[in-house]
């Protein structure tokens, strides 16, 4: 007879105190810099004469192999110049894929007692830089629509939406001190 699988403690969510800034700009899906837990993997896109296809994911297999068959998946349009961060959650794991435009995602590691709490990363996806994320519970997560079109992300999430998972902190929260303004002007 087996021994029960105990779930994993859930990690305790706490703000940081940083500096104003974006973190290590992650320009690799390898890169070292990575907060533990996310993972990047560039998308293939396969174009032709009449626009393109883009393989979101394969449930069972690739990044997306351990979530459930009740997993969600669901879209977001965003306008130029949005921002829609930060938020969190203590269960569920998202795996984002932008489908349409550019985005700057901003992460935070929000987990207590984590060797990289507080750290930050900014990644710049999209059509440009076709990867997918995996965000795991505990990592703060956002993004700003960068160019001048609007952008489309699609998400799965390895259970179905519950409120009472998810937290919310403001995008311009004095803590995690992320800089959403343009850097190189």
């Amino acid at each position: 007879m087996s021994e029960p699988q105990l779930a994993p403690p859930l990690p305790i969510i706490e703000t940081p105190s940083n500096e104003k800034g974006l973190g290590p700009i992650i320009r690799s899906p390898g890169s070292a810099d990575l907060i533990p837990g996310v993972r990047v993997e560039p998308l293939a896109i396969h174009p032709d004469d009449r626009g393109y296809f883009l393989e979101i994911a394969r449930l069972g297999s690739g990044p997306v192999a351990h979530f459930p068959p009740d997993s969600q998946v669901s879209c977001a349009l965003s306008y130029p110049g949005t921002i829609k961060a930060f938020h969190f959650h203590r269960h569920q794991t998202d795996f984002w894929v932008p489908a349409q435009g550019m985005f700057q995602v901003a992460l935070v590691d929000l987990r207590a007692g984590s060797p990289t709490h507080g750290l930050r990363n900014t990644l710049y996806v999209g059509q440009l830089r076709p990867w997918s994320l995996i965000i795991p519970p505990g990592v703060g997560h956002g993004y700003k629509v960068i160019g001048d079109s609007a952008a489309m992300l699609v998400y799965l999430t390895n259970r179905i939406y519950n409120p009472e998972d998810e937290g919310r902190i403001a995008y311009n929260d004095s803590g995690i001190a992320y800089d959403w303004e343009i850097q190189h002007k």
